[in-house]
C-alpha cells in the first residue's frame, strides 16, 4: 500500500474508528470524507449522496474552504465521472481527469484537479454515495505520480466500511423521528380530547346562557360566569400541553446536540448551507433551554422561507453563566425601522417575549440587502 503496510493498517483502523464514533449523518460523511483524504494522503476529497431528480441531497468536500466551497457555486449535478460511479457502479482511477472524454469541465472557482480515484459506496445493490479523490500529495516529476493499484484497495476497504457507517447513521437518525413523531401523535391525541371535552362544556352552557337571557337574566349572568371558567380552564389545558411539547430531544441530548441535529436536517433540506458551531455551553434551566431551542428554530424558518439566502450560520456559545445566540444570515434582510411590518411578518414580536420570558434579551440587526442577524442572550441559572 501507498503509506506502507504497517502505516497503512494503522490508518485504515484508526480512519474505521473515526466512523463508528458518531450517529449524525452529517458527521458520518464529513469523517469518511476527513479520513479518506488523509490516508491516501490527497490534496481534495468528497463524497456525494445522490437525490432522485440527478443532482445530489448531500455533498461534503475537504481540503476546501468554506469561502472557496461559497465561489464554486451550486452543487454538481451527476455527469461525466461521477454519473459513471453512480449509475454504473464502477471505480475511476484516472492520471488526468481532464483528459478523459467524459470530462465537462468545472466552474471557474473550482480548483484544478489532476489525478482522479473514485468509488462508488454500495450498500447491498444500491449505491448509496460517490467517494472520490484528487491530486495525490507526491513528487510528480514529468507528471509521472497518481493514484495506485493499492490506492484504489485501500479507499475500497475504506468505502465498504463507509457504507456500513452511514447505513446505520440513517437507521439511528429515522429511528429519533419515528420516536418524535409517535411523541406528538399521543401529545395531539390527548391534546384532543381535553380540549374538546371543554370546547363541548363552553358551547352547552353558552347555549344555556343566550336561552336565559331575556326570561331570566340572574341565571343567565350565573351561566356566562361558568363560561368564563370553563374558557380559563381551556386554557390552562392548551398552556400545559404547550409546557408538555417540549421536544424529547432536548430533555435527552441537551440543547447543543438538539440544536446540531435539527441544523443538519435544515442543512440537507434546502440549498443554502446551513451550519452549526457550539462553544462551550452547560446545561441551562429548561425554560431557557426551550425559548432558546424556539427562537432559533424560528429565525431558521424566517430566513430559509423569506430571504433566500445562500449561508446561514448558528452559534451558541457560553457568556458567563449564561449562552448567546446568533443566527446570521446573507439573505435580502429588511429595514428594522419598519418594526411593526417586518415585526407581524417575521415573528419577532414572538421571539422577544420568548426571550424576555426567560429572562434574556434579542437583539435584531438588518438591512435591505445585508442579511439579518438575530442575537439571544440568556443569564443562565
Amino acid at each position: 500500500m501507498s503509506h506502507g503496510p504497517r502505516s497503512g493498517l494503522a490508518a485504515v483502523s484508526s480512519a474505521l474508528l473515526a466512523m463508528s464514533r458518531h450517529l449524525e449523518v452529517r458527521d458520518v460523511l464529513k469523517t469518511i470524507v476527513a479520513s479518506a483524504r488523509e490516508l491516501l494522503d490527497a490534496q481534495y476529497a468528497a463524497l456525494g449522496v445522490p437525490d432522485d431528480h440527478g443532482g445530489f441531497a448531500q455533498f461534503v468536500v475537504d481540503g476546501v474552504s468554506d469561502e472557496q466551497w461559497k465561489a464554486i457555486g451550486p452543487l454538481p449535478r451527476q455527469h461525466g465521472i461521477l454519473a459513471a460511479m453512480l449509475h454504473e457502479a464502477t471505480p475511476q482511477r484516472l492520471g488526468d481527469v481532464r483528459k478523459d472524454p467524459r470530462f465537462e469541465g468545472w466552474p471557474s472557482a473550482h480548483p484544478d484537479l489532476v489525478d482522479f480515484l473514485g468509488l462508488p459506496i454500495r450498500d447491498g445493490d444500491e449505491v448509496i454515495g460517490a467517494l472520490f479523490l484528487a491530486n495525490k500529495n507526491c513528487p510528480k516529476p514529468d507528471g509521472g505520480c497518481g493514484f495506485t493499484a493499492d490506492d484504489e484497495e485501500l479507499l475500497g476497504i475504506l468505502a465498504q466500511h463507509a457504507a456500513i457507517a452511514l447505513t446505520n447513521a440513517r437507521l439511528y437518525e429515522r429511528s429519533r423521528e419515528l420516536t418524535i413523531a409517535e411523541e406528538r401523535s399521543r401529545l395531539a391525541h390527548e391534546l384532543h380530547d381535553a380540549v374538546s371535552q371543554k370546547l363541548f362544556s363552553l358551547r352547552l352552557t353558552a347555549q344555556a346562557a343566550a336561552t336565559l337571557v331575556d326570561r331570566d337574566p340572574a341565571r343567565a349572568k350565573g351561566e356566562l360566569q361558568q363560561v368564563a371558567a370553563l374558557a380559563a380552564e381551556a386554557a390552562d389545558e392548551l398552556r400545559a400541553a404547550v409546557v408538555e411539547l417540549r421536544p424529547a430531544a432536548l430533555d435527552e441530548d441537551g440543547l447543543v446536540a438538539t440544536l446540531r441535529t435539527q441544523i443538519q436536517v435544515l442543512d440537507r433540506a434546502h440549498t443554502a448551507r446551513v451550519t452549526f458551531t457550539g462553544h462551550g455551553v452547560k446545561a441551562l434551566p429548561a425554560a431557557q433551554e426551550e425559548a432558546l431551542l424556539r427562537v432559533a428554530q424560528e429565525a431558521l424558518h424566517n430566513a430559509l422561507r423569506h430571504a433566500a439566502p445562500d449561508r446561514v450560520d448558528v452559534t451558541l456559545h457560553r457568556r458567563g453563566t449564561g449562552a448567546v445566540l446568533r443566527v446570521a444570515d446573507d439573505g435580502s434582510g429588511f429595514d428594522p425601522r419598519t418594526v411593526r411590518r417586518a415585526g407581524r411578518h417575521l415573528g419577532l414580536v414572538s421571539m422577544r417575549d420568548r426571550a424576555s420570558g426567560a429572562g434574556g434579551r434579542l437583539t435584531v440587526e438588518s438591512a435591505p440587502g445585508k442579511g439579518t442577524t438575530i442575537e439571544m442572550e440568556v443569564p443562565g441559572g
